[in-house]
């Protein structure tokens, strides 16, 4: 399993932009097998994580044409900065 982690410095989060990322979360499992999606914002910081089944997953849906049009959208107004980083999960524990 992968984990996709975004972290951004936040400009401005508007209606569209929460529907925008209701839209992603949606495409990114129904169509691209991400395993599950978190994310939390404050303090004028956005962190998300999402899971994948493989690298392959991870790249259709970076090239997905839906996508890169929030991507750029997120550049040109909801963002100020951000950063990606793709991590192999070697382990995973829970506690119920």
């Amino acid at each position: 399993m992968y984990a996709v982690i975004f972290k951004a410095e936040l400009n401005v989060l508007d209606a569209e932009y929460h529907q925008m990322a209701e839209r992603m979360r949606q495409l990114a499992t129904d169509k691209y097998g991400c395993l599950g999606v978190s994310s939390l914002a404050a303090d004028g910081q956005e962190i998300t994580l999402s899971y994948w089944p493989s690298l392959k997953h991870i790249e259709r849906w970076k090239a997905d044409p839906e996508h890169l049009q929030a991507q750029a959208r997120g550049r040109s107004r909801w963002y100020k900065s951000y950063a990606v980083q793709v991590a192999h999960v070697q382990r995973e524990y829970r506690s119920e």
